[in-house]
């Protein structure tokens, strides 16, 4: 049953104090209408919810929210189920938000503030279909909240364990990485690194496609952090560029999103097609198109021993100093998990854990059986030093080309059908799945 604010909020002494007035990935709420807003904003329930609850100043209270269930507990704050309570009045659509909500002292006494400062910054940024939209931040005298899109579909590690084996097929694991990938790509452009990759964080959205979440981890460089630019042939030659490499972004990047990935038309064509050979005369490919746009960000390092110890990079581990190249092996690591149903390096403690992915070779078990071309990828993503990563230079573009991806076509992802649709959720009334965690242990649950 729903409760105004929620027994567990009910301390939190919200009240009826307003928050901090919307803010989109396009900019605030008065520029929202914008040619440069979110990708499937107009449409978005709890976006259009929030804009008409909102006051003059483009405010809401927490009076306007109904906090349903609590559905997952982090390292700095618990995530809600939260339902804007004036959007089903009138024959409205029901519209529903994950709300991260964060206790400020404890941050303070954690020493966990800039990691909340950097998480909201980052989600501020982001205007991209495999990552988050922030709909509105809230703080209050002790609590600080973010609202983002729920995703019903839970997350890959929970998803992973229904699978038959407890893993994927090769299709499937084909398709979340691609889009992992994507979504990386667009991270680097904007000088982001993620650092934080696991299945436990890529949520499943309504419609199959997948969303990285939880960015209080990240590392964002600040303004003079720039991100290299060039043009590269597509038999990896770099042609240099006349244009001047952009400094990181406070805002995102006008065109940048269509560029990438631009909106989906035909809503059911397969990205993960077979090549058509035959079909063009040698050398017309390289003469026509034969460029691409590669950006991955440059004098952004860190030496903080940061992330999930199964997923940690060796120069993480050994405190060498780490940039970019950290995502390509956590996507290393994350492609082994989908398909083998475990991570490479794991010990029987995390000391052994960190040993083994300093000094240990990859090994690769001999169930289930896998394609050479995803060993190859997996391979070349978990070299241990990172010069010779597959990705160190030309960052995903290197990605795409791998065997593995072959068939797929990056500027269409979101056009494919995903191996796996969550059943249709509704919002006070639950959905086909539990969505029940009246512990909220200290590690992500069923959704987050």
């Amino acid at each position: 049953m729903p409760l105004d604010c929620g027994d567990d909020l009910q301390s939190m002494s919200f009240g009826s104090e307003t928050i901090s007035s919307i803010s989109t990935a396009s900019g605030s709420y008065s520029s929202s209408s914008s040619s440069s807003e979110p990708i499937s904003s107009a449409a978005d329930a709890c976006l259009d919810a929030i804009r008409r609850v909102a006051g003059p100043d483009g405010s809401i209270t927490t009076s306007d929210l109904r906090f349903i269930q609590r559905l997952g507990c982090g390292d700095i704050g618990c995530v809600y189920l939260a339902e804007v309570k004036t959007a089903g009045s009138k024959g409205g659509p029901i519209a529903v938000a994950a709300a991260k909500v964060m206790d400020k002292r404890e941050l303070l006494r954690r020493n966990k503030n800039a990691r909340a400062k950097t998480e909201k910054e980052i989600l501020e940024m982001l205007e991209h279909p495999f990552l988050p939209r922030l709909y509105c931040c809230a703080e209050s005298e002790k609590f600080a909240c973010l609202l983002t899109e729920f995703c019903p579909g839970g997350d890959l590690h929970v998803l992973r364990q229904r699978q038959p084996g407890k893993r994927f097929d090769e299709h499937a694991v084909r398709f979340y990485a691609a889009e992992v990938v994507a979504a990386l790509e667009y991270l680097h452009l904007l000088g982001i690194v993620y650092r934080d990759l696991k299945p436990e964080n890529v949520l499943v959205r309504s419609d199959g496609h997948i969303m990285l979440t939880d960015f209080d981890l990240s590392l964002k460089g600040e303004t003079g952090c720039s991100t290299a630019v060039q043009l590269v042939s597509k038999q990896y030659s770099p042609i240099p560029s006349s244009a001047p490499s952009p400094t990181h972004r406070s805002a995102n990047p006008s065109g940048v999103t269509s560029c990438i990935l631009p909106k989906c038309i035909v809503p059911a064509v397969s990205c993960f097609h077979p090549r058509l050979r035959g079909r063009k005369k040698p050398g017309r490919r390289a003469a026509t198109g034969g460029l691409e746009f590669v950006a991955e960000p440059v004098n952004l390092r860190s030496s903080s021993f940061v992330g999930t110890h199964e997923y940690l990079a060796p120069e993480i581990v050994s405190g060498e100093g780490h940039g970019s190249t950290v995502d390509w092996w956590t996507l290393g690591v994350f492609v082994f998990e989908l398909l083998y149903g475990s991570t490479p390096f794991k010990g029987s403690d995390h000391e052994m854990t960190l040993a083994n992915i300093v000094a240990r070779a990859l090994e690769f078990p001999k169930e289930p059986a896998a394609s050479a071309a995803v060993r190859d990828l997996i391979a070349g993503l978990l070299v241990k030093d990172p010069g010779k990563r597959l990705g160190s230079t030309l960052g995903a573009t290197a990605i795409k080309r791998h065997p593995f991806f072959g068939g797929v076509n990056w500027a269409l992802l979101r056009c494919t059908v995903p191996p796996h649709v969550p059943p249709p959720f509704t919002a006070g009334g639950g959905s086909s799945r539990d969505l029940s965690d009246d512990s909220c242990p200290g590690t992500p649950v069923e959704y987050y």
